[in-house]
């Protein structure tokens, strides 16, 4: 992997890092918890409110697996690491880093 394809993918995954990071307050503000009052809200309301709770809780969970591969990531770059399968310490394809740069496998251990 040539230092421009180096650098180029540590923009991407800075990029990645702050819209999660953005994100994550948003969703936050909606996976607060539902009020169970049947005197202010109806059972359907409250229903549809619990189902947008847990679909909230499950994207700020999935934002936050992502944002953990991505300081993986960026910690394997500065090791100098990054680019070599944690598996059988074969170079991974940058056409696969580009387009996935959190990978941490080669296509072949991935598959595997």
């Amino acid at each position: 992997m040539t230092e421009a394809e180096l650098k180029k993918i540590k923009k991407i995954l800075l990029q990645q890092r702050e819209e999660l990071q953005k994100t994550e307050e948003t969703l936050r503000e909606t996976s607060d918890p539902v009020e169970l009052d049947q005197t202010r809200v109806g059972r359907l309301s409250r229903m549809d409110a619990m189902q947008s709770h847990q679909m909230a809780l499950e994207t700020v969970r999935r934002h936050k697996d992502d944002l953990v591969k991505i300081e993986a990531a960026l910690r394997r770059i500065e090791s100098g690491y990054y680019g070599c399968c944690v598996v059988c310490d074969e170079e991974i394809d940058v056409r696969r880093l580009l387009v996935s740069p959190t990978s941490a496998c080669c296509i072949e251990c991935a598959d595997g």
